[in-house]
């Protein structure tokens, strides 16, 4: 997933990965991240760069090292600056990362000022390192949007509560941390999709643990419940669509057939909840994040309710026979 249209800066990651900065002379404030994969130049080292995508970060690990220790420090410097220097049709590596704490020539060091190129290092091994700094930057620049709604982690599932304004949502979301469940976002739920298969949603900054009730106005959940009533961030495992009860519609009894909500071109399982006085919404949701627990763990109870009544008629038809 490149080219989302989504970025970090340099110093963002530094941050977040505790990187240390072997060029502090250069800023990294402000250089943009833009890429989810990146490059270990091994091929590059050894003078073939056909197919280099320079714009992603470049990792140096020991095996890199290695090499550029036995092809010495000339050699070393020339294929590192045709690294840095970037070109009309390729731009520079937004930065060079080395791993395991390696020792960083004062040669690459001058060559990283010239071309502007901040050099970092981690503590880290590389594998694992790389494996992180993929994670993180899957997730910090996925494709996103944002959707009216209520999230709430319930027994480990994530629950996205829509409907109507006015409808109720933040009630029963209220009603589900007083059950204790946590909050993740009310009213607005800012969707990443982080893999083919995986929504992560969250709250925006300004709104994160606050929920609107009307006619008692704006609560903070944290404050009043607690941090264990709150959660920055879920995974959405489940849609549930409350809607006003229409004696019209015929509503689905069963659950034989999945019915799905499509976000950023991944579905997830819906239901649809017809509201009506007495109708305790909180334990319904509670009801159906078990049940779509179970359904992923292999149980369907209306699967095994179908095949039971199928069972009890084949054996009828054989008395009769």
């Amino acid at each position: 997933m490149q080219g989302s249209g989504y970025n970090v800066t340099l110093k963002e990651l530094a941050d977040k990965l505790e990187l240390e900065n072997c060029t502090p002379d250069l800023d990294i404030d402000h250089v943009k991240i833009t890429q989810t994969e990146v490059n270990r130049p091994a091929l590059q080292l050894a003078g073939y760069f056909d197919y280099f995508d320079s714009s992603r970060i470049q990792i140096i690990g020991h095996v890199e090292h290695t090499y550029m220790q036995k092809i010495g420090i000339e050699r070393s410097v020339e294929v590192m600056e045709r690294i840095m220097c970037g070109s009309e049709e390729s731009p520079k590596p937004p930065c060079i990362i080395y791993c395991r704490e390696i020792w960083i020539e004062d040669e690459i060091v001058e060559l990283a000022n010239k071309y502007n190129v901040p050099l970092l290092r981690s503590r880290k091994a590389t594998s694992p390192f790389m494996a992180e700094l993929i994670r993180w930057l899957n997730t910090e620049l996925a494709p996103r949007c944002s959707v009216h709604g209520v999230l709430v982690d319930i027994y480990g599932e994530g629950v996205l509560i829509m409907g109507e304004s006015g409808i109720g949502k933040s009630e029963v979301a209220l009603e589900l941390i007083h059950r204790g469940h946590r909050l993740v976002s009310d009213d607005v739920v800012e969707i990443k999709r982080v893999s083919d298969s995986s929504l992560i949603g969250s709250a925006p900054d300004i709104t994160r643990h606050f929920i609107e009730l009307r006619g008692i106005g704006i609560i903070d959940a944290k404050t009043l419940f607690g941090v264990e009533s709150v959660k920055d961030e879920q995974e959405i495992n489940l849609v549930i669509k409350l809607e006003e009860y229409d004696k019209e519609q015929e509503y689905d009894r069963l659950g034989l057939e999945e019915q799905y909500i499509e976000f950023l071109g991944n579905q997830v399982v819906c239901h649809s909840i017809p509201v009506r006085p007495g109708r305790n919404i909180a334990v319904i949701c509670e009801s159906a994040a078990v049940n779509h627990r179970q359904k992923n763990m292999g149980y369907n109870a209306a699967l095994e309710l179908y095949n039971r009544v199928t069972s009890n008629l084949q054996e009828k038809r054989s008395e009769k026979e």
